[in-house]
């Protein structure tokens, strides 16, 4: 991904209707719930458990879509869940990339 494309995790409002839902919970999400309370920081060596975190996410993909809060379509609700997941992936590969964290604010 160019380092000039906005790079967001997703809407503020995310924090508790999409990565802090219970739905995303429910699918046994640990560190995505964090930002509904405080920011999110993953440890360099938590970044592989994250990873395969957002995996998973990435893999119920229409599940998410259904199953969380949204202002659009399904549809565009999935979109904007799959293109959010690729940035986080993005993060995760360059955090792993130099042996850092990934931040979530």
């Amino acid at each position: 991904m160019p380092d000039d494309v906005f790079h967001s995790g997703g809407f503020e409002s995310w924090r508790t209707t999409v990565w802090g839902s219970q739905f995303v919970r429910s699918l046994g999400a640990r560190f995505l719930p964090v930002p509904a309370e405080q920011d999110l920081y993953v440890e360099a060596g938590d970044v592989p458990e994250f990873r395969r975190e957002v995996a998973v996410l990435r893999s119920r993909l229409d599940e998410v879509a259904h199953g969380t809060e949204r202002p659009r379509t399904v549809e565009e609700h999935r979109h904007q869940i799959e293109t959010r997941l690729g940035i986080i992936e993005e993060s995760c590969r360059k955090a792993l990339g130099i042996g850092g964290g990934v931040l979530i604010w």
